[in-house]
């Protein structure tokens, strides 16, 4: 794709694609997903989208000016779609818990493009939205603004860093995930407790809990060690 992307106040509506469409960001966004989620990165370019999509793939140039700004949008998207449905309780522990297992969940349900956008820092309307959100939670709990803006990076760092992890999980091969989860049984569970006495006494629940994401529990550790930083006085959050 090149810089030819139209202004969106400009698009004209044009007649509708093979498929009887009528062309759209959203609805190019929605058919890069589904085409991302079959094909990997490979999908994102302007023959399939086009071919996908029924149309010209110099169409696609009239709404994003290249493929980067095509990633951003789904990782946007991404984002938005966590989102949906989300109400603040006024409770800051759990409007944050809710934010961050909405988050790691909805990466999680597109693999592939959570692999390519999940680090991305896209300035469009549903990431500012986001983190308008998150910081608001965590000023009217009573952190101060230096605080705020330290916790609500380390938050959303580690929602995505695991989001990316187990988005990469996810996004491999059948039989190259199934071969992970074996190493488990077949490696770690055949050690000698004279040699890994740790891992030999433990592993039944390390078997347990490897094989899910541990991003839960970390998302816990985290909220804890935020209202521990909380002034004296800023408590209404806690459980």
């Amino acid at each position: 794709m090149s810089e030819r992307v139209v202004p969106e106040g400009s698009r004209q509506r044009r007649r509708p694609t093979k498929q009887g469409a009528v062309l759209s960001e959203q609805l190019i966004v929605d058919t890069a997903l589904r085409l991302v989620a079959q094909h990997g990165a490979e999908a994102l370019s302007v023959r399939r989208l086009g071919a996908a999509l029924g149309a010209d793939p110099s169409a696609l140039y009239r709404y994003f000016r290249n493929t980067d700004a095509l990633l951003l949008a789904l990782a946007d998207e991404l984002i938005g779609r966590a989102q949906e449905g989300y109400t603040e309780t006024g409770d800051w522990r759990e409007d944050l818990r809710s934010m961050g297992l909405r988050i790691h969940a909805r990466y999680l349900s597109h693999p592939q493009a959570a692999v390519l956008a999940a680090h991305r820092t896209t300035g469009r309307r549903h990431e500012t939205q986001a983190v308008e959100r998150i910081l608001g939670i965590l000023r009217k709990a009573g952190f101060p603004d230096a605080l705020a803006v330290r916790t609500y990076h380390a938050f959303v760092d580690q929602a995505l860093a695991f989001a990316a992890q187990d988005a990469a999980a996810l996004a491999l091969p059948t039989a190259a995930r199934e071969a992970d989860e074996t190493v488990w049984h077949e490696v770690y569970g055949r050690l000698s407790p004279d040699t890994h006495p740790h891992i030999a006494a433990t592993f039944p629940l390390l078997a347990v809990d490897m094989v899910g994401s541990g991003y839960p529990f970390a998302l816990e550790l985290m909220l804890g060690s935020m209202a521990a930083l909380l002034p004296p006085g800023e408590e209404s959050g806690r459980e």
